[in-house]
């Protein structure tokens, strides 16, 4: 009998999927969305302008118009922008025309799963550099690692996930002034710390910017990323992206969104940025709970009793958390997105009652 994965790589097969818990909960604070739901106004919106629409037509091979909408909305060229089904296929698109056999990726662990998943998958050699004990990027052993290995591609999330942690421009200036290879820096979550690195594109042809609407945007059911870069760079990693890869309707909603940014979005980002805070705050003050301060809308917390004991208490009190137990340095902690104030105290009360 023929095995039938015999055609599959040896790396492939070797793999665990990326996978997350089928726990559901009335509380639900384990993936870092945004826990408003998108306007009215941009609901609304969005649907008047979907009704004038053909549905029974493509939607626009490359979304133009959103393209111009996400350039002026992030400072940046309209050539130099591509947008996707989430910032998830983007990150695939890129290492697709990058990595290969022989061709090495640097990321700082603990980060998101995805980079080491994809580059494994495309045969790649992946290189991690820990954070400091204090989950800070350690930038000391990354130049270190750049300058000895030469990676191909340096990958970083900053506000990075699940640590919360920012990689300051003077420190990615100097990582880029010594990279041979793309430095790709994720700001899925760029909102809530206040700051970004896409004023560095001007400066570095070799940066790439990540971006997402499933955080700060509250879009995330409808699947949108973008990357900014070089028109040169863009020219050549849109051939990785598949023909009509974005939906009208997510178009549409996207473009919506820009429009009615400051209006409706940005009072959520600056509730969630001062929930963020007070959660922080009236964790630190219960004993046996260590909480780390995070520049995301997420924060990671260690307890006196391990992490599968918490998402378990916490499930049986309708509360789903994330057990990250399994990352690299990670193993007593678990991670908490922030959600609306009620369901932040909700959570603290339960973990007081857990711990107490």
């Amino acid at each position: 009998m023929i095995d039938s994965l015999r055609s599959i790589k040896n790396q492939v097969r070797a793999l665990r999927a990326y996978s997350l818990s089928p726990h559901r909960a009335s509380i639900k604070i384990n993936q870092n969305e945004n826990p408003f739901d998108a306007p009215p106004a941009i609901k609304q919106e969005t649907l008047r302008r979907l009704e004038k629409r053909k549905w029974s037509r493509y939607p626009d091979f490359i979304p133009v118009s959103l393209q111009e909408r996400l350039a002026d909305f992030s400072s940046w060229q309209r050539d130099g922008v591509i947008a996707g089904n989430g910032s998830n296929e983007l990150i695939q698109a890129l290492l697709m025309v990058t990595i290969g056999e022989g061709k090495r990726v640097l990321i700082s662990e603990p980060t998101f799963a995805l980079y080491r998943q994809v580059t494994t998958v495309l045969g790649g050699d992946l290189i991690s550099v820990p954070l400091t004990r204090e989950f800070q990027f350690d930038v000391e052993s990354l130049a270190r690692e750049i300058e000895q290995t030469k990676p191909d591609v340096v990958i970083l999330c900053s506000p990075n996930n699940p640590t919360g942690c920012v990689l300051r421009s003077e420190d990615l200036s100097r990582l880029l002034s010594i990279a041979p290879g793309l430095v790709v820096i994720d700001e899925a979550y760029h909102e809530f710390a206040q700051r970004s690195v896409v004023s560095l594109l001007n400066e570095f042809d070799r940066l790439v910017v990540l971006r997402t609407f499933s955080k700060a945007m509250a879009l995330a059911a409808l699947r949108v990323g973008y990357l900014l870069a070089s028109p040169a760079l863009v020219t050549e990693i849109r051939k990785a992206v598949l023909p009509y890869n974005l939906n009208a309707f997510s178009q549409t909603a996207a473009e919506v969104a820009i429009d009615l940014y400051e209006a409706e979005l940005l009072p959520l980002v600056r509730s969630i940025m001062s929930e963020r805070d007070r959660l922080f705050e009236e964790l630190n003050t219960i004993p046996g709970l260590s909480p780390i301060k995070s520049e995301a809308n997420f924060m990671i917390a260690k307890a006196t009793v391990g992490p599968k004991q918490i998402f378990d208490e916490l499930i049986k009190k309708d509360i789903l958390v994330r057990d990250v137990s399994s990352y690299p340095m990670l193993s007593e902690y678990f991670r908490i997105s922030v959600g609306t104030p009620q369901e932040n105290d909700l959570l603290i009360e339960a973990m007081r009652a857990i711990l107490l």
